[in-house]
């Protein structure tokens, strides 16, 4: 993917190289499970840098440079980083960027997250704004990157185009990223050394190279995959029917094989062995080309290992990796790890799913909610109330001032005693300030009405401030059906209560002159989608409301999703709702004791408060 000032990416082998006798900054990145490269810090490049330039093929312990990642290694051979205590791996690469770019500065980009911590921006992204801030651009739309977002520069602010949500941004500086200089090597792989001795059998060495070995494990298993088994010697393609284990492991032979499609396997097994780095042995053994650069995860989770662990391996139990027990998991889980490498009979076992659906439930056993009208609601479509003037809903929520203050107005950045950043408007002076009647914020009466004609102009004013609402705020949520019902079934933390259910169902669509695309589809992922609360006087509570802000057209709204990078679609709109039913995997579950309260928070911000309910 083209990058912003980065330049154009060159692979060798799964390491960039720059264009020849150019100077780059390299930056490592790693794919997280959203599809995105997250850039690591400054200090783990110029680690993993120093490691590459010692052993191109070798191990990097990112536990060295950052105690955060103590889990955490990359096997440069196959590109991939891996988590010892869990066995997921995830691909990595190198990217390259002009010296005179962010990374190559030093500068960060970070937004402001909602633990209040600082979160740094991709580095694609990072590049973009920080060109942008160069050219004393004073906002940023970062749609063609994949993101509804504007960054505002003058008060270091990102809104969310579609909610209007904003967040705090700041750019602060930080070490450069390592520069290289030097031209691509002639040979299009990476020089090794001579394959000579038996590889160390020390457990450093086992426990550390695994991670090679299951990179080529897993390779392997995929060119099974593909063409259908293992091909011998002649050429002829056979199975594998009955193995019996050797007692050898870094000898001539693993495996006495009793078929033929058994010794092309005990070939391919002993070729992956052989191809192993070992840190501790006099050479390095020569290497196939490895090519694992793949966007996902694989998680590898042990079971119980029944058959004989060869000489050079600890034997210890793989099992149990996520309880505490005598053996520290890293150490269970590479050792399970590399008998899988080494074709031992290992019992894998997939990591847990969220339950998100309760047991089969009659129809007669849905029972309304106590206290709440009906059981379905529906919006149709329909326009937003038009035909207000926008100088009239301005004028109706402020009154002006006469005397302005010395202090700048928020949204045009100019002084409010001088004119408005904004054209006027027949009727209203540029330099008129008016003043919120329930926040007292000021603000040219211009700006306002400039600010009103950007937003769904439902008759409604919110205060970019502090957020408080004038009026009834409503979106731009797309038509579809709303139903709610009680379950014979508790909700983890709530075992005194049954459980509410909701579905919402959207179908796709055209999105309409209120949408980002008017007239082009939007596509309706996941519905209907099943959401829970418990039925309890708080939770009906927060069912009210949220069937008000359902009426409001405030639940969902179209845009990117921050999940799959999809545009054009439906999305949630800054109200959580639980989606797991019988765990908490996902983080969208139960139990969590906060989340009645944090949602009637977020339903507040939206205008839709618990004042607005008639007990």
């Amino acid at each position: 993917m083209a990058r912003p000032g980065s330049g154009v990416l060159v692979s060798v082998n799964g390491l960039g190289y720059p264009p020849q006798n150019l100077a780059r900054v390299v930056v490592w990145e790693w794919l997280n499970e959203h599809g995105r490269w997250r850039p690591y810090n400054v200090t783990t490049c110029h680690h993993i840098e120093n490691v590459l330039k010692g052993d191109a093929r070798g191990t990097v312990v990112l536990g060295q440079v950052d105690a955060q990642l103590a889990p955490y290694v990359i096997d440069l051979q196959s590109m991939h980083q891996f988590r010892q205590d869990t066995g997921t791996m995830r691909p990595v690469h190198r990217n390259f960027y002009e010296p005179s770019s962010a990374p190559g500065k030093g500068v960060v980009w970070e937004w402001e997250n909602d633990s209040g911590s600082w979160t740094p921006y991709d580095m694609e992204i990072c590049v973009t704004i920080q060109n942008a801030y160069e050219k004393q651009h004073p906002w940023l739309d970062l749609t063609s990157l994949g993101f509804c977002y504007l960054i505002d520069f003058n008060s270091m602010v990102q809104t969310n185009r579609q909610s209007q949500r904003k967040r705090r941004l700041r750019r602060r500086m930080d070490l450069a990223y390592p520069l290289i200089m030097g031209s691509i090597p002639k040979s299009q792989s990476w020089p090794v050394g001579a394959s000579s001795g038996q590889p160390c059998s020390c457990q450093q060495c086992i426990l550390v190279n695994s991670t090679r070995a299951a990179s080529n494990a897993i390779l392997a298993s995929q060119h099974r995959k593909l063409y259908g088994g293992a091909t011998g010697p002649s050429g002829a393609t056979g199975t594998l029917t009955v193995v019996r284990q050797s007692n050898t492991f870094a000898g001539t032979t693993l495996w006495s094989p009793t078929s033929r499609g058994g010794q092309a396997k005990a070939e391919q097994v002993q070729s992956l062995l052989s191809s192993a780095n070992f840190p501790c042995s006099p050479t390095l053994p020569s290497l196939p080309p490895n090519n694992l650069n793949r966007p996902g995860t694989q998680r590898i989770s042990m079971g119980t290992a029944r058959g004989a662990i060869p000489p050079g391996v600890p034997p210890l139990p793989v099992k149990n990796l996520t309880v505490s027990g005598p053996v520290h998991p890293a150490i269970a889980g590479m050792t399970g790890i590399l008998m899988c490498a080494a074709g031992l009979p290992v019992c894998l076992t997939r990591a847990p799913k969220p339950i998100l659906h309760p047991p089969p439930i009659n129809k007669s056993d849905m029972k309304p909610v106590p206290g709440v009208n009906g059981i379905r609601r529906k919006t149709k479509k329909k326009h937003l109330r038009r035909g207000k003037n926008p100088e009239d809903v301005v004028r109706r929520y402020t009154e002006k001032v006469k005397v302005a203050p010395d202090e700048d107005c928020t949204i045009c950045r100019e002084r409010l005693v001088m004119s408005s950043g904004y054209e006027g408007v027949k009727g209203i002076k540029p330099e008129v300030v008016g003043k919120l009647g329930k926040c007292g914020h000021m603000y040219h009466l211009l700006c306002l009405v400039a600010m009103y004609n950007n937003g769904n102009k439902d008759g409604s004013l919110q205060c970019p401030t502090c957020k408080a609402i004038y009026g009834e705020k409503t979106g731009t949520q797309p038509p579809g059906k709303m139903e709610y019902h009680v379950i014979p079934h508790c909700l983890p933390g709530y075992p005194e209560a049954k459980t509410i259910r909701i579905v919402y169902d959207i179908p796709a669509g055209l999105q309409t002159t209120e949408h980002p695309n008017p007239g082009k589809k939007f596509s309706a992922r996941g519905f209907p989608r099943h959401c829970y609360l418990p039925d309890n006087n708080k939770g009906r509570r927060v069912l009210k409301l949220l069937i008000m802000a359902w009426d409001r057209r405030l639940i969902f709204t179209i845009g990117t999703s921050s999940t799959t990078g999809e545009p054009d679609t439906v999305v949630w709109n800054e109200i959580h709702h639980k989606t797991e039913f019988g765990s908490n995997l996902t983080g969208h579950g139960y139990p969590d004791p906060n989340y009645l309260d944090n949602v009637l928070t977020e339903l507040s911000a939206q205008g839709v408060g618990q004042d607005n309910l008639k007990d």
